[in-house]
């Protein structure tokens, strides 16, 4: 039986890590209503017929083929479906959106031009274009009749987006901008015939404009020879006295920032779900190949080495996508929240985005990373084959690496984490101080030993609290010490912030597992209880390794020895058999040939 509360409470960005969730009023990938179901197939098997097939010619980037294939894509609606009915999208909602690009983020550079089409490429015109702005484009956009790009990145300019040096005059007549620069990285940019780039007005005012293929003075480079994604265009842009007229002017003078930053929180969740995507994929051909390949007389899918690389990254790929649908359902009711108080369709998703957008820069970091562990494990289990072209892993492996550079590197991601937490605490959008104040009166007392009511899941529970406790302990002293220098003490925002990732995601599972025992049952959950406590058993140790590192690098004497004592009692996990959990899950995995969770 369900025991779902009947007020459902939308917790703030950052608040999980002050508040209990309920697994009731968290949206897990079982959830999924049929017509999702129908979607996700859709993905599957536009794949299987149009990409998988032909990866070796896409990766040739032989001319049209990438244009030609967003085109078929437009054809079966997988374009459109977050875009407003108005333009000729399905108007679906974003955990919708999100399921697409999950599934089709095994089409290697497929989905590394579809994705860029369908975010960056369009995402900025329909939230901050004008009127005949999104008439003129966006039809034609989701439609797959014009593919889009996006031009932020410069070659003196990558993190620092801010820093470009691409500039806009308006010209003696008043009808035209005049861009001089040069953007790199562009995805899509051979082939695209809209852009969204942005330059600074007079030298200082950053903002954006929409540049139309064909535009006087604008001139693209050759493709860029890559490591990977090979068959994803990828150009350089040069504008000289490129005449952009003043009606492409993409919302206001000097609030470019606004589109830039805003589009990338959207960005870095849909990257996770793509590499996810991707990582499912990479299991699968491991876990085909383990059955298939013989040494010493047997399968080597029978040996405890390879059976635990399986389970890890089937544990990986089944945690992402559990803290994945959670933050993507947030967003989802945040922006219907938004709408209900009168705010328009295109400021409501942004609004939310925003709101949320620390756990998409947990996701992106962590979607990323366990793209790039899946692969390379997966070249492992190959052996000498996996080095081999013939084999999709090689290919896997090239195209993963760049998911941990781009929509911001893991690097920036990490160091934004905290450095957002704690703005929105200052703020007051963020109540960490209460919270903060009660963990350091319980490390002062002596610890509670018992007493309490065992109930279902106690253990797991109580792990996840202790956790969060370590983060605002840690953070806290840190806080303290550092003062006005934390912003330059990057290794020990980035400890911090990889104990959030860990306490963020070990959470997210524990409540779908719970939501899970609760709709089907214990006995029918025995697979996803190994996984999550296997996740939980290895979590407390990272948040423990993590916070040491932090708390090392700033306290020492009887401080240190204080906060290190709190960081063992709040780490302490309960004994658990990992190797026997791992191996049933890999063997479900073999027994299924493929990942199945």
């Amino acid at each position: 039986m369900n025991t779902a509360a009947t007020t459902k409470t939308v917790l703030k960005g950052g608040e999980w890590l002050v508040k209990e969730s309920s697994p009731f009023e968290t949206f897990i990938p079982e959830d999924f209503t049929e017509e999702q179901l129908m979607i996700k197939d859709m993905c599957n098997q536009f794949l299987n017929a149009e990409i998988f097939p032909i990866l070796d010619r896409i990766d040739a980037l032989e001319p049209g083929l990438m244009k030609s294939l967003l085109g078929k894509a437009g054809e079966q609606g997988l374009l459109a479906t977050s875009f407003p009915e108005e333009y000729g999208g399905l108007g679906k909602d974003f955990v919708t959106s999100t399921i697409i690009n999950e599934y089709l983020g095994a089409g290697h550079s497929f989905s590394v031009a579809i994705a860029a089409h369908t975010g960056i490429g369009t995402l900025p015109i329909l939230y901050f274009g004008t009127p005949e702005q999104k008439q003129k484009y966006i039809p034609k956009l989701i439609s797959g009749e014009w593919a889009g790009a996006y031009g932020l990145t410069e070659p003196n300019s990558g993190s620092d987006a801010l820093g470009a040096k691409t500039s806009a005059k308006l010209s003696e007549d008043g009808k035209y901008y005049l861009l001089n620069g040069q953007k790199c990285w562009i995805t899509n940019g051979g082939f695209a015939q809209v852009y969204t780039v942005f330059a600074k007005v007079d030298g200082d005012k950053f903002t954006g404009f929409i540049v139309d293929r064909g535009t006087e003075g604008f001139t693209q480079g050759p493709e860029e020879q890559k490591m990977g994604i090979k068959g994803s265009s990828t150009v350089q842009l040069y504008f000289q006295d490129a005449k952009v007229p003043v009606e492409n002017l993409l919302g206001e003078i000097g609030k470019g920032h606004k589109i830039a930053f805003n589009i990338l929180n959207i960005g870095r969740l849909k990257l996770c779900a793509a590499a996810l995507g991707g990582a499912r994929k990479s299991v699968t051909h491991s876990v085909e190949y383990a059955k298939t390949r013989e040494q010493f007389k047997q399968p080597i899918a029978n040996f405890g080495a390879i059976k635990h690389k399986l389970a890890e990254m089937g544990i990986r790929v089944f945690v992402g996508e559990s803290a994945l649908y959670r933050t993507a359902k947030w967003i989802d009711d945040k922006k219907e929240e938004m709408l209900l108080s009168g705010k328009l369709e295109s400021e409501s998703l942004l609004g939310a985005a925003e709101e949320y957008a620390i756990e998409c820069a947990m996701l992106k970091v962590y979607g990323s990373e366990v793209l790039d562990f899946v692969v390379d494990e997966g070249v492992q289990v190959h052996g000498g084959n996996g080095f081999s072209a013939e084999y999709n892993i090689s290919r896997a492996y090239r195209d993963s690496r760049i998911n941990r550079i781009y929509e911001g590197t893991n690097e920036i991601n990490r160091l934004l984490i905290l450095d957002m937490t704690l703005k929105r605490a200052m703020g007051g959008r963020l109540d960490l101080m209460g919270p903060a104040m009660s963990v350091q009166k319980e490390l002062m007392s002596i610890p509670d030993f018992g007493g309490e009511e065992e109930t279902a899941f106690f253990n797991e529970k109580k792990l996840i609290a202790n956790l969060k406790k370590a983060i605002l302990m840690t953070s806290g002293a840190a806080v303290q010490k550092l003062m006005m220098k934390i912003d330059t003490e990057q290794e020990v925002l980035m400890n911090i912030s990889d104990m959030a990732i860990e306490t963020f995601n070990a959470e997210s599972v524990l409540l779908r597992v719970m939501k899970m025992v609760d709709q089907k049952g214990e006995a029918n959950c025995q697979h996803y209880l190994d996984i999550m406590r296997t996740y939980l058993y290895d979590a407390a140790d990272k948040v423990n390794k993590s916070g040491k590192d932090a708390v090392n690098s700033f306290a020492e004497g009887d401080e240190q020895r204080m906060i290190l004592m709190g960081l063992k009692r709040f780490t302490k996990a309960a004994p658990f058999n990992c190797k026997d959990a791992r191996r049933r899950i890999a063997d479900k995995m073999i027994a299924e040939g493929k990942y199945c969770f």
